[in-house]
């Protein structure tokens, strides 16, 4: 299940309906689809693909994006460390970054700078996320970097994180549970 966390007003949502409405009117598009798949640790990125093309061809078409792939992460991932920590750095990027959570779970922040306070949306398998070009964020694998998502793009270059370094990030590290 899904959860909006604004800690900052230590307000929690659960609700589906209400973290699609707060983040739809903030611009950040939420949807669920259906993740019934299961795959093994080494299903090949076509396999994920080819399961999720009824759903993903036709929300590529109609948003003009133009090629996905698939990123999987999980304790036995080499360089763990090392890529939990360009996820937790707050970036932006030049295209929408979209997300579509095949299995596992992760948590996505946001900085909405002078807007309200920043806010957290855990994704769960089901959940594709679209967060617009511009937009600062950053991603927490959390507590178990147990995550396979399909990832969206205009143009793969367009996805290069293009890193803030405010440090507002710092002040939520490790603030997420399973």
């Amino acid at each position: 299940m899904a959860i909006l966390t604004i800690p900052h007003k230590s307000t929690i949502i659960p609700d589906n309906a209400e973290i699609k409405a707060y983040l739809n009117a903030r611009g950040i598009i939420f949807e669920q689809w259906s993740a019934n798949c299961e795959f093994s640790k080494e299903a090949t990125q076509e396999e994920i693909l080819a399961a999720y093309d009824h759903a993903l061809s036709p929300y590529m078409e109609a948003n003009g994006y133009q090629t996905a792939d698939v990123i999987s992460v999980h304790p036995d991932t080499p360089n763990l460390p090392e890529i939990r920590a360009k996820f937790l750095r707050e970036h932006t990027h030049t295209e929408d970054e979209v997300r579509f959570f095949v299995e596992g779970q992760g948590y996505f922040w946001f900085n909405l700078q002078g807007q309200e306070p920043v806010f957290c949306v855990k994704c769960v398998s089901g959940d594709l996320l679209s967060v617009p070009a511009n937009v600062k964020h950053w991603f927490d694998l959390g507590p178990v970097p147990q995550v396979k998502t399909i990832r969206v793009f205009t143009d793969a270059a367009g996805w290069v994180p293009h890193y803030t370094d405010s440090g507002v990030d710092a002040r939520f590290l490790n603030t997420v549970s399973a």
